[in-house]
């Protein structure tokens, strides 16, 4: 019973982690955009958001106790380098300042509309600098005490959604497959792959810790608990873009997420929708605050070797994701696209061919090839964003397969990986291969 509630408790810290201000606004903004082929949507959403984060997650336990560990199949210099910039992104780049922003434009602004954005990101990063300063009480924080007032919340709001909803709006037929594109392209904004990765070190650490130490056991409560988060977050997300399918908010070429979401929360709930979705933002905000804050902490501690302590990375993370914050989520969300865009597929394509591949697949290279072309392939979008006048890089793109549906990258790595192993001295893979 103690090890099951112990699992159950890792589950839903995962989860809580996990959801944060992109995994609260996303959804209703997928659902209002698909209308009734929103579970064309949902489905390119739970691969990128729920499917490829637990992927993630079995990646890193089966390899060891964090992401850096991946460097013993891959290369060490290359995670180091592809750790350090995922840090940052879901760190005090993006995923933290987005946190703040949110919170302030959902979770404060409409109870105290005189509240400025730097007061507002003062007290919030205060707070998350205060819990975050205890980096081995941050499991059972978030996991036994704030998880399960998020999820009360969140299912409040989505059931009476469901039993009382709003008027359903009629659009024209949609292509199937762009709506699928669109909720899996939406879910690069989570930043869960990247998130996962880092959070698995979290978690096995707290397993070892608690006096979990064999390698196995670890690896087998991880999927469990990862299982959890994973059913809770496709449920949550199902329900939430659910809602934004069935309003009846006016549909316009820029839609502001947050105002959709509080649309919606006030319409089913009426005015005590807007404190109860004020109150949802804050906790999903604050526990992903947490996590992240801790993990990059750490995370920094480490690779300057004790030199600038945790406790003082805390305070460097939550003062520049403080200022970063008063940007606003719109902004934010802009620039992080263009980031995430580039370093996302990256991290996905590793996890999936470390996960299904690596039992077969011992070489370093075609890990390392598959990096770099995927690497190679999402710089085109990038490229393209800065220098919009450049149509050979253009045309290039357009050609790759699934170009339309920002999945340029798969094919490209997938040969690239292929090749590599081909050619590799690779005994394990050649005596697995059935020709």
């Amino acid at each position: 019973m103690k090890n099951k509630n112990r699992t159950f408790t890792l589950g839903f810290a995962l989860f809580s982690m996990f959801f944060g201000a992109g995994n609260l606004i996303l959804p209703p903004f997928i659902g209002i955009n698909s209308t009734s082929g929103w579970i064309y949507a949902l489905i390119g959403f739970s691969l990128t958001a729920v499917i490829a984060p637990f992927i993630s997650l079995i990646a890193v336990g089966q390899v060891g106790n964090n992401f850096m560990d991946m460097g013993k199949r891959v290369n060490p210099k290359l995670i180091m380098i592809l750790a350090f910039i995922t840090i940052c992104l879901i760190g005090p780049v993006i995923g933290i300042p987005r946190t703040g922003a949110t919170t302030f434009e959902i979770g404060l602004r409409p109870i105290f509309p005189n509240i400025s954005p730097n007061m507002a990101a003062l007290a919030f990063f205060t707070l998350n600098a205060s819990l975050s300063i205890s980096p081995h009480k941050i499991i059972d924080i978030i996991g036994k005490y704030l998880t399960p007032i998020l999820i009360i919340l969140l299912l409040t709001l989505i059931l009476i959604g469901i039993i009382f909803p709003s008027h359903v709006q009629h659009l024209p037929e949609v292509n199937t497959i762009n709506l699928f594109a669109l909720g899996f392209h939406e879910g690069y904004q989570t930043m869960d792959i990247l998130s996962a990765v880092i959070f698995a070190g979290i978690i096995l650490k707290t397993m070892s810790e608690q006096g979990e130490l064999a390698p196995k056991q670890r690896l087998y409560t991880t999927i469990k608990a990862g299982l959890i988060a994973a059913l809770a977050l496709f449920f949550i997300y199902a329900g939430l873009i659910y809602l934004g399918a069935i309003s009846d908010y006016p549909l316009a070429d820029h839609i502001s997420r947050t105002t959709l979401l509080l649309y919606i929360s006030t319409s089913i709930l009426g005015p005590i929708g807007t404190y109860l979705i004020a109150l949802t933002m804050t906790l999903a905000c604050l526990t992903t605050a947490i996590a992240l804050t801790s993990a990059f902490a750490s995370f920094m501690e480490k690779i300057t070797k004790g030199k600038i302590g945790y406790k003082l990375n805390v305070i460097l993370c939550s003062l520049l994701s403080a200022i970063l914050s008063v940007k606003g989520v719109d902004e934010i969300i802009s620039y992080a696209e263009i980031l995430l865009g580039l370093i996302y597929p990256i991290v996905f394509a590793l996890v999936i061919y470390l996960v299904f591949l690596g039992k077969f697949v011992k070489a370093k290279a075609p890990y390392i090839a598959a990096v770099i072309v995927t690497s190679l392939v999402s710089s085109l979008s990038a490229f393209l964003y800065y220098f919009p006048h450049m149509p050979i890089l253009g045309a290039i793109r357009n050609k790759l397969p699934f170009a339309e549906h920002n999945m340029d990258w798969l094919l490209p790595s997938f040969i690239a990986f292929i090749i590599s192993s081909l050619f590799s001295k690779n005994k394990d893979f050649l005596d697995s291969r059935p020709f």
